[in-house]
């Protein structure tokens, strides 16, 4: 990391919102803040209800259409309302007078389940400012899971040189391609930025698994736990993951039970209920392993040693932070060894989503993100990467108001550090 300014900033529900913040160099004095619960509620409402819903009839269009991410105007006025609700003044003023010195502070936030599917990188302190201009953006990962006894953490230092592992859009067993868990980037036969990057790493014998070209490496069908776990073992540098994941709801109250869908059969054993033909990689199995599952259990951070960095492209895949007791997809990636991970706070739209309801038939936002993400995690600290790339979205966005720079895609996207 660099020696940037960098705030911690930690809420707590508490009818009200509890906002804290100290700046690790002592540049500033540290703050506290009370955010009316009311005004947060308000703009969480309307924040939830510009998401895309593929639950819902329709939803997914309305998201596109006529939501507060279709347009720019209604965008702004929903990311100023957010900044009205979290942002407070005092903390404002700082970031604002670093930004007219030309310092880029870094943000490391832990937000209160309340408050954690809102993009912090959009709101907007005024009219021609938003948080991503100002400043880099991370959350915490909770120190519990960071600190846990059993996390063997990993080194992007020492690990930069193994493969990278990519799991991309694998086959579910029982799932037709047009079907819920079908295909989430459709045909990969002709030439993208996408298969071109594939083939950069398959031509550097970097990729995992091994393929005779681009278009072999996605829609597999042979990518299941004992393949993923095989191949972790045997020294990971990244994990890029690129499919379907099933959030637990936040009422559950059980976030292990979110799911990560590999090319799995009913006959896997783990703890998730079998869907049709098929078995899903739970957080509970990456967190236990075969525990009670097994004579002979093996831990989870021994079936599949987690590499230093990965990222989750798929629906929801962040939620951790949704739940009072966060044991989702990411508490077991840091759990299994990871320092730095990629995830989303809602479920994300396809590129044929945007083709077919943004009028941008050649569109395609959803791998141009996937490049971006995994770029970025090459780099020697991907958050300032993956933000640069960010802000370039956020341009583009005020400049067109073309829906493919809409931030529905883009900033659903955060960055996990420990």
């Amino acid at each position: 990391m660099s020696d940037r300014p960098t705030v911690v900033v930690r809420m707590a529900d508490a009818g009200d919102v509890y906002m804290s913040w100290r700046w690790t160099d002592g540049s500033a004095l540290p703050g506290v803040a009370v955010l009316p619960g009311d005004d947060i509620d308000a703009a969480v409402r309307n924040l939830s209800a510009a998401l895309p819903a593929p639950e819902v009839a329709g939803g997914l269009e309305k998201a596109l259409t006529a939501g507060a991410f279709a347009a720019p105007g209604t965008e702004y006025e929903l990311a100023r309302d957010l900044s009205r609700a979290l942002l407070p003044y005092d903390l404002a003023a700082r970031l604002y007078e670093l930004y007219q010195r030309g310092v880029r502070p870094h943000i490391r936030l832990q937000p209160s389940p309340r408050v954690a599917q809102v993009p912090w990188e959009i709101i907007a302190p005024a009219p021609d400012v938003r948080l991503i201009d100002i400043a880099d953006i991370s959350l915490l990962v909770p120190a519990g899971i960071v600190h846990a006894p059993v996390r063997v953490p990993r080194s992007w230092p020492s690990s930069r040189d193994l493969p990278v592992v990519a799991v991309l859009d694998p086959r579910v067993p029982g799932f037709r391609a047009d079907s819920a868990l079908g295909s989430v980037l459709g045909r990969m036969d002709r030439p993208t930025p996408l298969t071109a990057r594939i083939a950069d790493h398959l031509a550097a014998g970097r990729l995992r698994p091994l393929a005779s070209g681009p278009s072999a490496v996605f829609r597999r069908t042979d990518l299941d736990r004992t393949w993923l776990s095989e191949t972790l073992r045997a020294g990971a540098s990244r994990l890029i993951y690129v499919g379907h994941v099933t959030a637990a709801s936040p009422e559950s109250g059980q976030s292990e039970n979110t799911e990560l869908h590999l090319a799995c059969s009913a006959e896997a054993v783990g703890f998730a209920e079998p869907q049709r033909d098929h078995r899903p990689l739970s957080a509970k199995d990456l967190l236990l392993g075969t525990y009670t599952l097994e004579p002979d259990p093996v831990a989870g951070n021994e079936l599949w040693p987690i590499p230093a960095r990965v990222a989750l492209i798929a629906c929801e895949s962040g939620g951790d932070l949704r739940f009072t007791e966060a044991l989702g997809l990411i508490a077991a990636m840091v759990t299994g060894g990871a320092e730095l991970v990629t995830a989303t706070r809602w479920p994300l739209p396809t590129d044929l989503a945007f083709q077919r309801f943004g009028a941008a038939p050649r569109a395609a936002p959803l791998q141009d993100t996937i490049c971006a993400v995994d770029s970025a995690h090459d780099t020697a600290d991907p958050v300032p990467a993956l933000t640069a790339w960010q802000r370039e979205r956020l341009q583009l966005w005020r400049s067109t108001g073309a829906l493919e720079y809409s931030p529905l895609l883009w900033s659903s996207f955060a960055t996990f550090t420990t």
